[in-house]
């Protein structure tokens, strides 16, 4: 003799979970997530880096010889230098994530090259009279260290190195007189936009 059709339903219908095993199972998916992926990139270092980008960009623009203006922005890529590793320090501690292996480790190896190339070839460009091409190869391969090492971390990182290498695309295609404006908007304007976003996100 075969089931009837209610019997078969109630012999095949999964059993419900219980609302504790749905919380372990959401903690086990996050934990697994942030073993992968580095969560410790500042939202807030990324909103304080743009907010100097921009006194940056203001002091640069009123400088009377091109000296002068490359000093202004070598300045500042200290300090959001500093900025920036301070705060991503500070988040990876009071999270209790590792810095120097794992994802953070890859994170920075990731993103350190183009950085290093940035700072070789300013002063090859600079000296050889090819100075307005300065701010399109700055955010050109920022966005490139943000996009590789951001494959490492959350998806707003790599999608702002993306919108940096477009902005750096466009400066190198751009008359020089947009220089310190494009710079205000990238280094300015999206490390705000993209800080914000991972601030509210991602805890801080």
């Amino acid at each position: 003799m075969f089931p009837d059709r209610a019997s078969r339903s109630r012999v095949h219908r999964p059993p419900a979970l219980d609302p504790h095993a749905i919380e372990n199972l959401r903690y086990i998916r996050e934990t697994m997530e942030r073993s992968v992926s580095f969560t410790a990139v500042s939202g807030r270092g990324g909103i304080m880096m743009g907010l100097t980008a921009l006194g940056a960009a203001w002091i640069a623009s009123r400088q009377a010889n091109p000296q002068a203006w490359l000093a202004t922005w070598m300045l500042e890529a200290l300090l959001a230098l500093g900025i920036g590793a301070w705060a991503t320090v500070q988040k990876a501690r009071a999270a209790n994530l590792p810095i120097l292996s794992g994802p953070g480790r890859k994170f920075a190896f990731s993103l350190s090259p183009p950085l290093l190339a940035a700072g070789i070839l300013t002063p090859v460009l600079y000296h050889a009279g090819l100075a307005p091409a300065l701010p399109g190869m700055w955010l050109l391969l920022y966005g490139t260290g943000v996009v590789t090492g951001g494959a490492f971390s959350v998806k707003v990182v790599p999608m702002m190195g993306l919108a940096f290498m477009a902005l750096g695309t466009i400066a190198l295609c751009a008359p020089p007189a947009w220089a310190d404006g494009l710079m205000a908007l990238g280094f300015g304007g999206l490390h705000i936009l993209s800080g914000s976003l991972i601030a509210r996100r991602y805890g801080g």
